[in-house]
């Protein structure tokens, strides 16, 4: 216990000096984690996650039956036992990963101007974006309707995406050691019914998606999981890393995905500020677009929320409890993050 409490003061002070978290941890410590890691599940030939879910399981079990022999209960050294293993799940998660959260906004190491985006410049990012993602999707010569599958994706997906995100951090002079590793993780659905299309397990190092995603959909949110393992802790920043690199891909479904991806988060904004100009703008989009949107859906929609609201609340609230003021809006920051680089690169 001493050690989480220990370590959770420590990520507080650290709150108040992103200089030197970035300097120290992020990109000092973290490194060398990130390199043993990658050496330790790295190598497995699938997720590190179902050896610790089977080893927490046994572990439970072990415990049920010490305590079906004694009988009797002792609260004293249990609450004790129980205090200390999350003090130790605490200090690991922080010392793992955690302190990402508290590294320089990387705004401020790009020298971006990342203010909130007025209506008319969200309107004039998605005019362009939409152009793009019809050029995009121009390029397959598919009939009308039709909708691209798994057979767009490019074999070795994930070294790809893995390779061009470590050509984009370094332009941006952020070290890239290791390898992360972006895992499918089946069943189907198991993220998909907690309203999580990905995530990232600082205990294992590895990033994984959910397989029951659209194939659109894969390649972007792969990225945005490699892009946590390279020491970054917001979703909005992910997002930004996940855009850059979709877009910088020699691959043109690849840059579909990214660009299908970004475009969603413009759309969903110019929907919330006008409703109805959003419903009139709907009606002219292209039969593929509204094919491929409409696929994506389906897909969402064969793995229904177990918990509904439960995941955007508790994910939200941990969030906030990292620093990420945000929260759970924090997914969309990636619009001023993108724009912001743009500008810079005219």
């Amino acid at each position: 216990m001493i050690a989480g409490i220990g370590t959770w003061l420590l990520a507080i002070a650290g709150r108040f000096a992103p200089d030197f978290v970035e300097a120290w941890y992020s990109r000092g410590l973290f490194q060398g984690i990130r390199w043993l890691l990658d050496g330790i599940t790295g190598i497995l030939p699938f997720p590190a996650v179902y050896l610790l879910v089977a080893g927490g399981m046994g572990y439970l079990g072990y415990s049920g039956i010490r305590l079906l022999r004694r009988r009797r209960l002792v609260w004293t050294g249990s609450l004790r036992r129980l205090g200390n293993g999350i003090g130790w799940i605490v200090a690991a998660f922080f010392w793992l990963w955690g302190f990402n959260y508290l590294r320089t906004p990387v705004e401020q190491t790009l020298d971006l101007d990342a203010a909130p985006l007025p209506f008319e410049q969200v309107v004039r990012a998605l005019d362009v974006e939409f152009a793009q993602l019809i050029r995009l999707r121009g390029q397959w010569n598919l009939p009308e309707g039709a909708v691209p599958d798994a057979s767009f994706l490019p074999m070795g997906l994930e070294a790809s995406l893995r390779n061009t995100l470590e050509r984009v951090l370094s332009d941006y002079g952020y070290p890239v050691n290791g390898q992360v590793r972006g895992r499918l993780l089946y069943p189907r659905g198991i993220l998909l019914r907690f309203s999580t299309s990905g995530i990232y397990l600082p205990f294992t190092g590895e990033g994984h998606i959910d397989p029951g995603l659209h194939p659109i959909q894969l390649p972007f949110t792969m990225a945005h999981e490699l892009a946590h393992g390279y020491g970054f802790g917001d979703e909005g920043v992910c997002n930004f890393w996940a855009y850059l690199t979709c877009m910088r891909s020699a691959h043109p479904f690849i840059r579909y995905s990214g660009s299908m991806g970004y475009w969603r988060y413009l759309a969903s904004a110019y929907r919330r500020a006008d409703p109805e100009g959003f419903l009139s703008w709907r009606n002219t989009w292209p039969a593929g677009i509204t094919s491929d949107l409409k696929a994506i859906q389906e897909a969402m929609d064969r793995y229904p929320d177990l918990v509904p609201e439960l995941q955007y609340q508790v994910y939200d609230q941990y969030l906030k409890t990292q620093g990420v003021k945000a929260g759970m809006r924090s997914y969309s920051q990636v619009l001023r993050l993108v724009e912001a680089w743009k500008a810079q690169q005219r």
